[in-house]
């Protein structure tokens, strides 16, 4: 743990205020943080496209419990009933993708993080 505590000593006075500025902007986020971060960049568009899908396939997946709940026969429940699992998986997936992307993220900007201190001691 002490040379740990070391390491961290070295970097901040190794560290101009400029560059702990920055640091400090690039710290650790929040979950609200994060799920903001999937509608932003490159890909924002593919997320909301997602949001989109996975809200019609809400509305898809409450018809079919409506028509579940309303079925005589034992063929239509289960017709219904695999539509709802089926709707279930869909968002699920999408939602994997999500909390996916937001792990990219973040890890890409813990990477870029790790290349700033590095430029930051490489010029000391």
């Amino acid at each position: 743990m002490k040379k740990e505590e070391n390491i961290d000593e070295l970097l901040q006075q190794a560290f101009s205020d400029e560059d702990a500025e920055v640091l400090k902007r690039m710290e650790d986020q929040g979950v609200f943080d994060l799920i903001a971060s999937n509608f932003q960049g490159k890909l924002k568009w593919v997320a909301y496209y997602t949001m989109v899908v996975m809200l019609l396939i809400s509305v898809t997946m409450v018809y079919c419990l409506v028509e579940f709940l309303n079925a005589t026969e034992l063929r239509d429940m289960m017709l219904w009933g695999a539509g709802m699992f089926a709707s279930l998986i869909m968002i699920a997936m999408l939602k994997m993708w999500h909390w996916m992307q937001m792990n990219n993220n973040s890890l890409s900007r813990e990477i870029k993080r790790l290349e700033l201190q590095i430029s930051i001691l490489a010029k000391k």
